[in-house]
């Protein structure tokens, strides 16, 4: 991805990226930027930017072994490319690459080019940490880390030149990833800093000063078991390679570590200590949503807004969204941010007395008169993600009368203990936490689990609207664009590959509806398959009676993800979408379609279209326009499941 720089550059100015794959963008258009010896020129070139480059250099990076006779004249040839794209500079009109005595020379600014933005921003985090303005100085080195999309010219390392250029850029952004880290735990942030940490120590194993912040993250996190055993992997791994031993400074934290505990923020008095945070991994493929993730950051940063609902149809990526948000805010819940996962693995919803259960044992709630959540052992960020570890309800609860969460549902109705409520809604009233409850099934099940007072926020996300709860703020999700469709499966497929035939990827990612999952489960297919040619996916991903068979990747399957949402529809719901299906794959349908394809009135036609939209199966435009006026759509995806099951050709696999 290309992260435009802080001052927007004048339009028709084109953006270089060297922080990942080799890039540039004009007016946010990718521009191809020619075969690969000319990409290995202008690399070298961006690489050294603002300095002579020696046409030595430049030959080395083409022609490492052997060049040609004709190396030099070539070499004019591709500089001539990197001069017809860069333009002139538009301060004084003169070529951007000029040839001197030195070498070539290109002339490009802070606001053209990825690394001169990261290292003004370094600079900028350095010196405000210097002055001791910490917070000031964490933001903009993580503004800094922000453009640092992978391994730096990743596609073009198999150039000892500039595999050479690119280990130095990696450095460099190592150095401030270990700045910002360090300055996140002087700060008591240090959770947020955790698993990038460990994800930086597992592709560079013998880089100390990681290693010394992955420690101290952990440690302040709570994790000292997991400290030490970063300390005891380093110094085997470095007895076994090198015959050497841990710093002695390295080996003084140790020792401190294995002499104290964590140094826990005390209490406040008439309130209770959190029990830390328990996330997921941060979604390593997260990509687009700008708006959606902006909006949502704001207002769980508001004090006015207690409860957000993100909602879309399956696979659309709300969990991923909220979890993205959870990650960034951590300096706004200081009592702990945490995760429950509400369905379990076969789709079937949990009851609330389990949700409930487990919210106690994250948070350490504990029911009037000190009675409470049993001791277990710790909870980890895994467990909260799983849903498969759900435990009985009566062994999360005080044994006292039981009360209903929300309206009754049937011989199912979940019930929690009054007490168990009661110390719920206390604890919320008296910390400032974040809950994010992933996959609410409908209103019922968190109306009782929701903050009536206090400063805690909850996020819930849900392929349903949630239209019964009131009040609270609603953000929709729907299709990725294409651009950002297209990013994600250069993600997983390689944005090398990705440039042999954009027309077929386009294909890929619309014939995936661009919907998030679909996407990713194209790509970890094609990642496996790396023979296959995108336009031969393409064409069967194109193919209605296939596609969702290729949509699989391992124990990942998007026609089970389809199932379990179809599971959620009314009986009425899933016969209506069964029929609006045929239209609905054509363009979408209007009203006169939906009255045609169910065989009823202009009334009931609008009740079934509403009622499909309030379950997230059909969308609607996004402002107002009247029943008649407004095109209706289903999610492509959803369309080819739902004519399987009206045709009765539906297979569980």
């Amino acid at each position: 991805m290309i992260r435009p720089p802080a001052r927007p550059a004048p339009a028709g100015t084109v953006y270089f990226s060297l922080l990942g794959p080799l890039t540039a963008v004009r007016d946010g258009r990718p521009l191809p930027l020619g075969p690969r010896k000319q990409r290995l020129v202008l690399a070298t070139l961006l690489a050294r930017p603002n300095t002579p480059v020696p046409v030595d250099v430049l030959t080395d990076a083409v022609w490492p072994d052997d060049p040609p006779r004709t190396a030099r004249k070539n070499l004019q040839v591709y500089v001539s490319a990197a001069r017809a794209l860069l333009g002139s500079d538009s301060r004084d009109g003169r070529d951007r690459v000029v040839h001197g005595c030195g070498g070539y020379r290109l002339t490009i600014g802070e606001g053209e080019l990825d690394t001169l933005r990261f290292r003004s921003l370094a600079r900028a985090g350095r010196a405000a940490g210097e002055r001791g303005d910490l917070r000031t100085a964490a933001r903009l080195l993580r503004e800094a880390l922000d453009l640092w999309e992978g391994p730096p010219l990743n596609d073009l390392r198999d150039s000892t030149g500039v595999a050479e250029e690119a280990e130095r850029l990696e450095a460099r952004c190592l150095t401030v990833y270990e700045d910002w880290a360090e300055t996140e735990i002087e700060l008591g942030r240090a959770a947020v800093a955790v698993d990038g940490l460990r994800d930086l120590v597992e592709r560079h194993p013998l880089r100390e000063r990681l290693r010394v912040a992955w420690m101290n993250s952990l440690h302040q996190s709570g994790r000292q078991a997991e400290a030490l055993a970063v300390y005891d992997d380093y110094r085997q791994l470095l007895a076994r390679e090198l015959g050497l031993e841990p710093s002695p400074a390295m080996a003084a934290l140790y020792r401190a570590m294995l002499g104290r505990g964590r140094t826990a923020r005390p209490a406040a008095a008439g309130r209770e200590a959190a029990h830390g945070t328990a996330l997921p991994a941060a979604p390593r493929d997260f990509t687009g949503r700008r708006e959606e993730l902006r909006e949502l950051l704001a207002l769980l940063g508001s004090p006015d807004e207690r409860v957000v609902v993100v909602s879309g149809p399956v696979g659309s990526g709300k969990s991923a969204l909220a979890l993205r948000a959870a990650h960034l805010l951590g300096d706004g819940f200081p009592d702990g941010r945490f995760h429950v996962q509400v369905r379990r693995e076969d789709g079937s919803a949990r009851t609330p007395a389990e949700v409930l259960g487990e919210l106690g044992r994250l948070c350490g709630v504990r029911a009037p008169g000190g009675s409470g959540v049993p001791a277990e052992p710790a909870v980890t960020a895994a467990s909260a993600v799983t849903a498969a570890s759900a435990v009985a309800a009566d062994s999360a609860v005080p044994a006292d009368a039981t009360v209903p969460v929300g309206p009754e549902r049937g011989p199912a109705a979940a019930a929690v203990s009054q007490g168990a409520a009661d110390a719920w809604q206390r604890w919320l009233s008296l910390h400032r936490a974040l809950i994010v409850l992933d996959d609410v099934p409908d209103e019922a099940f968190v109306r009782g689990l929701l903050p009536r007072s206090g400063p805690s926020s909850v996020v819930l996300t849900a392929r349903g609207q949630l239209a019964g709860l009131a009040p609270v703020h609603r953000i929709a999700l729907g299709a990725l664009a294409d651009g950002e469709a297209l990013e994600l499966l250069a993600k997983l497929i390689g944005p090398g590959r990705l440039r042999t035939d954009p027309a077929a990827a386009l294909r890929i990612v619309r014939a995936c509806g661009a919907l998030p999952l679909a996407v990713g489960v194209g790509g970890m297919r094609l990642a496996v398959l790396r023979h296959l040619p995108l336009a031969e996916y393409a064409d069967r991903l194109g193919d209605p009676s296939a596609a969702l068979d290729e949509l699989v990747a391992g124990d990942i399957s998007v026609r089970l993800r389809m199932a379990s949402g179809w599971q959620d529809l009314s009986a009425d719901d899933r016969r209506a979408l069964g029929r609006l299906a045929g239209p609905a794959q054509e363009g979408g349908f209007t009203l006169d379609g939906a009255m045609e394809a169910l065989g009823c009135g202009e009334r009931a036609a609008i009740r079934t279209v509403e009622s499909l939209i309030d379950a997230g199966a059909v969308t609607s435009p996004a402002g107002e326009v009247t029943a008649h006026a407004a095109l209706y759509e289903v999610p492509r995806l959803l369309c080819l499941y739902a004519r399987e099951r009206e045709e009765g050709r539906f297979s569980p696999g």
